[in-house]
């Protein structure tokens, strides 16, 4: 909400965006420190035309929602990314863990939706790298999860059962 008010007033003529992300950093990461280390800046700039096409809707309809899932997302992708990249000593035993479940359980649901995505679409679909994708795929067909069928570019996935 705060980097959102912020951006409405924009009281400098410049760079309201990065003290907005800034003071959005600093104030999650009084309430978990693990906040400070997300490649949020990075993702929005990743985003950036989406960001601002969100922030011009949000003004006209004068409802912050759009917004604020937007920066949700935003978060959530930063923290798919800070697991991926920063040391597991960084990170809480809760977040690794919660984490960890999550990102299978999203790629069962998508592969449930449609088994014939490849792994490129998943870690597109899921803000993932393609090399975490490969790593639970082979731990669910591992598990038995899930069963490849047919050959890598013209199979698809079948979930076997679900987690």
């Amino acid at each position: 909400m705060f980097h959102y008010e912020f951006e409405f007033i924009h009281p400098f003529s410049d760079g309201n965006g990065r003290l907005g992300r800034l003071w959005q950093t600093l104030i999650l990461s009084r309430w978990r420190a693990e906040m400070a280390y997300l490649p949020v800046e990075s993702i929005i700039r990743e985003r950036q035309s989406e960001y601002y096409r969100v922030l011009g809707a949000v003004e006209q309809a004068s409802d912050c929602t759009v917004f604020i899932e937007f920066m949700l997302d935003a978060l959530a992708q930063a923290l798919r990314t800070g697991i991926e990249t920063v040391s597991p000593s960084t990170l809480s035993v809760e977040m690794t863990v919660q984490m960890s479940v999550e990102t299978p359980l999203a790629i069962i649901r998508a592969l449930q939706k449609n088994p014939g995505l490849t792994i490129p679409m998943l870690a597109t679909q899921l803000s993932l790298s393609s090399r975490t994708i490969e790593r639970h795929l082979q731990k669910l067909q591992q598990q038995g999860v899930l069963k490849r069928i047919g050959s890598t570019k013209g199979g698809y996935w079948q979930v076997v059962r679900s987690e």
